[in-house]
């Protein structure tokens, strides 16, 4: 039996991404509304009470009214923007997260779709400090660069559109300078931290793709914890995961450069603990598409998951 699912924010970029992975699914039936009813309230609010699922791809703001509108208990949402995700009542969408994640997303009537950037910081995070090697205390500085479409369409037309005011020819540039980017609750709270990492997040001239950098000063953890040990801790914590992997250190060991398209149009997270012993330095990278795992396909498999059918459909 199919289930319905309306897509609020279908014409954003995360929006028509998760259209295009749900499109193809016998077990679905798409609720739609014409271009010209997209910002009526009365039919948005018609299909929000509707379907069965709902998944927001809506700036915060807009998804805090749309849940608002919908006045039934039946109704299931997903939401993809940033404004559910410390929010009381609300699951977190990361099914590998812990063991009894899954579960608390299947049985869930809310559930917040975690941000790229944040994801893939707090899958790194988050084993390391349940494991003890790393303190929840522990000044934890975050490096990043995503593809240009986690920007949205604005961003788009900065990188793409040569007649758009915004139109950069730069190679890439680092945002977010007074540190204060809105995916800092998301991973302090998910990571475990007892204080917000510092986040430089930059944006680099290609469409797709991430790669998360958390360097670790291993001499000066207590402890003294070794590149092995950070390895075991991510490893144990996903061993028969799906959607993450980690590398192997030899496989790291033997690698010179990391691209962060490797893993685009997938719904993919790898891990690679990158490490000088001399030096007691290392530094665990997370890549991934920020719109497959980090956005659409992430939203997907939170679908699967709460529909009860195999958590790999529609997904790379």
């Amino acid at each position: 039996m199919s289930v319905t699912v309306f897509i609020d924010g279908a014409a954003g970029t995360t929006g028509l991404q998760i259209k295009e992975r749900l499109e193809g699914s016998g077990d679905i039936a798409l609720l739609r509304l014409d271009d010209a009813e997209r910002k009526d309230t009365a039919r948005r609010r018609e299909m929000l009470n509707a379907a069965d699922f709902v998944i927001l791809c809506l700036p915060d703001d807009s998804a805090r009214e749309a849940v608002g509108l919908i006045e039934n208990s039946r109704t299931r949402v997903i939401d993809a923007s940033t404004a559910h995700r410390t929010a009381d009542g609300w699951a977190y969408g990361f099914p590998e997260y812990e063991p009894g994640q899954r579960a608390l997303i299947a049985q869930s009537k809310r559930v917040a779709n975690p941000g790229c950037y944040a994801l893939t910081s707090i899958a790194i995070l988050h084993p390391l400090i349940k494991a003890d090697i790393l303190k929840p205390d522990w000044p934890v500085a975050i490096n990043a660069i995503s593809g240009y479409s986690g920007g949205g369409k604005g961003l788009i037309a900065a990188f793409e559109d040569a007649s758009s005011a915004s139109y950069t020819q730069a190679p890439f540039y680092a945002y977010g300078l007074t540190l204060a980017h809105k995916h800092l609750p998301e991973i302090t709270t998910w990571a475990g931290l007892s204080h917000a990492p510092v986040f430089v997040p930059s944006v680099g001239r290609f469409a797709q793709g991430m790669i998360v950098q958390v360097p670790l000063a291993l001499w000066a953890m207590a402890g003294n914890p070794t590149p092995g040990d950070v390895h075991s801790a991510l490893a144990a914590h996903y061993e028969g995961q799906r959607f993450v992997t980690v590398a192997p250190l030899e496989e790291s060991a033997a690698m010179t450069q990391l691209q962060p398209e490797a893993l685009n149009g997938t719904n993919q997270l790898a891990l690679y603990v990158f490490a000088n012993k001399e030096n007691g330095q290392a530094v665990v990278m997370g890549l991934i598409d920020n719109l497959g795992k980090g956005a659409s396909g992430q939203a997907a498999q939170n679908l699967n998951v709460m529909m009860g059918v195999p958590e790999e459909t529609g997904l790379g």
